[in-house]
């Protein structure tokens, strides 16, 4: 039974291999049209041999049955080739080229011999020649599918050795011997063959299976590297390569195109408040309403934290951008529904269009950011497109970040001092160090601009350390109890190398760590607040006061306020500004008066410049205030003048003893030969 299984395995077309079936057709259709090829061409030799003495249905009609045969067997071969082919039609052609070679080998072996009777010796040999000679091609042709071969070899090769065997011609019983023999050889040969074949197959389909895994893993690791992971949105490597490519279909073809950045307002309060995994989903359904969102169609990325990059592949109009620009917002702004809170954020957007407003995916992006950042300044949740004017901003930027590296910003840095007042005392108790800038190339720079120019281009932490070292140098000639406030950027307290060169300076000053106030800004909070904190702990451990500058106008919560080691709020002079005719301005002012009360903390007002708004804060329990109604920013050397004066004033319209501060700045300025006041 074993044996019979052999046997039937042995001469069938194996179902179970695809790639072998595949490999087997794909030699077929190259190698056995030229076996009909062979057998038609030893076929006609051997019939003209015949011609004259064979009937004409064995010399002519033989040949052109087979030749029809064949020739429809060679047509589906090489259609197949052409057209292309499948593992289940590659088996359907090997099982029929099997059956074929059977039928065929029966057909030939039959019409060769029946032309023996009628030859004379020489015919006789050129019969026994052709079938030996022919079904050694044949075999050599089908040696890919084994059962093809193997019944050829069985269906020729053992009837003629038979029949030459037993011809009783030793010449003939000769060359059956040699064919025996030979057959022998080739069926060992063909077997070893089709083993190394099968195996090669096999092993090649192993390499190419392993192949595509690896390209699986390539394209898997390719597309992990250009999504970001959170919001499955492609992250900043891929937006930029797309951005590039972008650009370059844009330019090949005359098209335009927009590029978009867009910042999340308020989230960071969120994240703090509610945790980072609220914030996780608040960013991931930020990602689905980009992708969602279809009018134009648009590619969004997420380039890192909250803030997300677009390119739009149209023509757009500005009416359409700023209407594009209205939509995104309006998306962003809609309340997000998440797990226990929720929690509603707006977005900034700033665009830039090419060919307009760039020529390359660097100028694009950039003022696509320059844009967004004037929104986040000036029209925070809302979309700004970069036009001349920013072009023009850009321009003045660059110039002032220029000449920053090539100044000497020791001599050409300066302080400018404003008074802070003690309304109920009437008298100066502090003054605040605000920088000033006289370059020799521009002039006298605006504070807000080169400041802005400082920070972008990562010169604010050394010009902060200057204008420290400045400030508190003209401290010491200051009456003991007047204290300073200085102010710090983001920069100056991200880090704790940063944090302990501010200390070294105030230690190597020599003035009193207690007569010292630093002022951060809630967006300084905002950045890292855990860095923040550790800063603020650093200088109330050295005795320097800390106050939050700016309040009410960032980002920051309450909670920031309860946990940081805060001595002062600074209420923001936009709330002053319209106090007289603003009842919300009015309330806030109001409410952040008592939250400093209630805190035991001191509180500043800013912005104070007339007498009605002098009037109005004090009405609402506001004592220490600063603002052009008291004094304008005055140049160091002017300090004292101002203390004198103002001890001057005091003595006069109020009849009482210049206070320790008054006295000592009158004395100062007597020694010095001045003109003595009051």
């Amino acid at each position: 039974m074993a044996t019979v299984k052999t046997i039937a395995r042995i001469f069938s077309v194996r179902q179970d291999r695809p790639d072998l079936l595949m490999a087997q057709a794909a030699a077929f259709t190259r190698q056995v049209p030229m076996m009909y090829l062979v057998l038609l061409v030893n076929a006609f030799a051997l019939a003209a041999t015949h011609f004259k003495s064979a009937p004409l249905s064995l010399t002519v009609g033989g040949p052109i049955c087979l030749t029809l045969i064949c020739v429809w067997r060679m047509v589906g071969w090489m259609r197949l080739r052409h057209h292309g082919f499948d593992a289940a039609r590659a088996g359907k052609m090997l099982r029929g080229t099997v059956v074929a070679a059977g039928g065929l080998s029966v057909c030939f072996s039959a019409w060769s011999l029946s032309l023996y009777p009628y030859g004379d010796a020489y015919q006789q040999s050129h019969v026994a020649f052709y079938m030996a000679i022919t079904v050694i091609a044949c075999i050599f042709s089908l040696m890919h599918l084994r059962a093809a071969a193997l019944v050829v070899t069985l269906v020729v090769l053992g009837p003629m050795a038979l029949f030459f065997g037993l011809s009783g011609k030793p010449v003939f019983a000769a060359i059956s011997v040699n064919v025996v023999v030979v057959a022998a050889v080739m069926i060992v040969i063909l077997l070893i063959h089709y083993r190394e074949f099968s195996d090669l197959v096999a092993s090649r389909s192993a390499l190419i299976e392993k192949a595509a895994q690896a390209q699986q893993l390539s394209d898997e690791n390719d597309r992990l590297a250009n999504l970001d992971s959170l919001t499955g949105l492609p992250n900043r490597r891929r937006f930029f390569a797309e951005l590039d490519a972008h650009v370059a279909r844009a330019r090949r073809y005359d098209r335009s195109l927009l590029v978009g950045v867009i910042d999340l307002d308020g989230f960071k309060p969120i994240n703090d408040a509610f945790g980072h995994a609220t914030g996780d989903r608040l960013l991931t359904e930020v990602g689905r309403r980009l992708e969602a969102f279809g009018a134009p169609p648009l590619f969004a990325a997420r380039l890192g934290g909250d803030e997300f990059g677009l390119i739009i592949d149209a023509h757009l109009t500005p009416d359409a951008v700023r209407a594009l620009g209205r939509d995104l917002c309006d998306l962003l702004r809609a309340p997000y529904r998440l797990p226990g809170v929720t929690a509603q954020v707006g977005g900034s957007v700033g665009f830039c269009a090419f060919p307009a407003g760039g020529q390359t995916s660097e100028q694009l992006f950039e003022r696509a950011d320059y844009a967004l950042y004037h929104a986040k300044q000036n029209l925070k949740g809302t979309a700004v497109v970069f036009d001349e004017r920013h072009e023009a901003d850009i321009r003045e930027l660059s110039r002032v970040e220029q000449a920053l590296r090539r100044a000497n910003l020791e001599s050409e840095l300066h302080i400018h001092f404003q008074p802070i007042v003690d309304t109920s005392a009437k008298r100066t108790v502090a003054f605040e160090a605000l920088a000033r800038w006289s370059s020799p190339e521009l002039g006298d720079v605006p504070p807000g601009v080169f400041i802005d120019a400082a920070e972008r281009s990562g010169q604010i932490v050394e010009i902060t350390r200057i204008l420290v070292a400045k400030a508190l140098s003209a401290v010491r000639s200051w009456p003991m109890d007047m204290r300073v406030s200085i102010n710090l950027s983001a920069r100056d307290i991200a880090s704790m190398e940063s944090v302990a060169r501010l200390v070294d300076i105030v230690q190597e000053s020599q003035v009193a760590p207690h007569r010292i106030d630093f002022e951060i800004t809630e967006t300084a909070i905002v950045c890292d607040f855990d860095q923040a904190r550790a800063a603020l702990m650093t200088f109330h451990a050295l005795g320097v006061r800390t106050a939050l500058d700016d309040f009410g106008t960032g980002h920051s919560s309450l909670s920031h306020v309860r946990l940081l080691p805060l001595d002062k709020l600074k209420i923001d002079a936009s709330f002053i500004a319209d106090i007289d005719h603003h009842a919300a301005s009015e309330d806030i002012v109001k409410t952040v008066l008592q939250l400093c009360r209630n805190l035991r903390i001191d509180c500043v007002v800013e912005g104070v410049e007339t007498e009605d708004q002098l009037d109005k804060v004090m009405s609402l329990g506001g004592v220490v205030m600063q603002g052009y109604h008291f004094a304008r920013p005055m140049p160091a050397s002017s300090v004292a003048t101002y203390l004198s004066e103002e001890a001057a004033i005091a003595i006069a319209h109020n009849g009482v003893r210049p206070t320790a501060a008054q006295r000592a700045a009158r004395l100062w300025f007597d020694e010095d030969g001045l003109q003595g006041l009051g």
